[in-house]
């Protein structure tokens, strides 16, 4: 069964940290697209970060300099490093994966095939 599940989200105080992580199974990661989208209450989904099979990184604005993108093939998972967080980073947060989809320095270029069913994130003191 093909399937990506997150895990790693939860409450954390403003400053703080936490490390998302995305598990794929039923296929390999090898150069696939990955990335990471995010849905706050009442706004709609936007992308946070792409990593591609050539490593290009693409980062949101908003999060330049907080978070970190990155994966581990030979495990099959994908992560999602947030630093220094923000009341306003509060969402739920998906983890996507497409063989054909391009990561560019201005975002997800294609459709993502495979998507995580979301974790959320509170920032809240």
């Amino acid at each position: 069964q093909v399937q990506l599940e997150e895990s790693g989200g939860g409450l954390v105080q403003p400053g703080g940290s936490l490390n998302l992580s995305c598990a794929a199974s039923g296929f390999t990661l090898d150069y696939h697209t990955v990335s990471w989208y995010r849905q706050a209450p009442g706004k709609d989904r936007e992308g946070v970060s792409c990593i591609g099979g050539e490593d290009t990184i693409y980062y949101t604005g908003s999060v330049k300099g907080r978070f970190t993108i990155s994966r581990d093939n030979a495990k099959s998972t994908f992560y999602l490093q947030m630093n220094s967080l923000k009341p306003e980073d509060t969402a739920v947060y998906y983890c996507a994966a497409d063989r054909y989809a391009r990561c560019r320095s201005w975002g997800v270029v294609g459709t993502m095939m495979y998507w995580g069913k979301g974790i959320p994130v509170t920032v809240s003191s």
